[in-house]
Parts: C-alpha cells; structure tokens; sequence
C-alpha cells in the first residue's frame, strides 16, 4: 500500500495537547498509534492528553518508563500505553500481551522501532522532533492504511503548506 503523509506544526504543549483531543474521539479498538521521535519531543505529553480525552480529564496518567505498560479503562475500548524504550528483544512484546492489544485496544506505543517486525500495518505513526526556538516542534503523520485518510481530512488546516 501506498504511504501518506501529513506535517504538521505544534506551536505549543497547548496545541499538542489539541491535536490529541481532536484524535481521540476518532480511535477504537484495534488502532495503533506508534509515537517516535527523541526524548523530549512531546510522545509522553500527547499520549497522556489523548488518554484524559478518551478516560477523564484528571485521570492519572504516569510514565509507563518502567512498567512498560499502563492500561486504561474508556468507553469505546481498553487503552494500552507502551513505552518500549527499556526493551531489548522484540520477542518481549509478546510477553508483554501487546500483540493481542493491537487487535482489540487502542495501543499508544512510545519507541516503535523496538517492535521490529510487529507493527501493526494498519497504524498510525506520528513522528515527533524538536523545533528551534522560536519555531514550533514539527510532527509527520505517515499511515498506509486508507482508513486514516478519511479520519484525518479534516486536520489539513494545521498542515505545513
């Protein structure tokens, strides 16, 4: 399939934060959604938004650093948010139970590449970096899947030109 793209400018936590809540009401139970980028660039800030706009506004929503994975009870479906980065074999996802997440939750996966090979297809992949001061942060959304094209029309607005 094909690979789409989409660039988008975050002006601030604020507008991060916003991109989250207008995603969230979008997802359910088999997205994925695969957060890279370098530490600092706003993964851990947008998946904690996106999981009070899918839970409640003051859910707690810690690091799951050293845990791995946080779950979550939401309406449309269990949230699993993966920080993969303390990995160090891909067949530790299947340990973890993530590959069944990927079929019935919504996933929030920090460090994609320590997923090899078991990715899901369908994901959404939001590629995260640092701007330079005064310059908003840019993030890429990739995806193959056409679903997201649809789902995502309407955020060309906030697009780079």
């Amino acid at each position: 399939m094909p690979e789409h793209a989409r660039r988008l400018r975050l002006d601030s936590p604020d507008a991060t934060c916003g991109l989250a809540q207008t995603l969230a009401p979008r997802l359910g139970p088999g997205d994925a959604l695969l957060l890279a980028g370098p530490v600092g660039a706003g993964k851990t800030h947008f998946a904690r938004c996106l999981i009070r706009a899918l839970t409640t506004p003051g859910e707690e929503v810690p690091s799951p650093t050293f845990t791995l994975v946080q779950t979550y009870a939401a309406p449309a479906a269990e949230i699993w948010h993966a920080d993969l980065y303390r990995l160090t074999d891909p067949a530790e996802i299947v340990e973890l139970g993530l590959a069944e997440a990927f079929e019935s939750a919504i996933a929030l996966v920090e460090w994609p590449d320590r997923l090899a090979d078991m990715a899901p297809a369908s994901a959404l992949h939001l590629d995260f970096a640092h701007g330079t001061a005064p310059d908003p942060r840019p993030l890429t959304l990739r995806w193959s899947d056409p679903g997201w094209t649809t789902r995502l029309a309407d955020l060309g607005a906030r697009a780079d030109a």
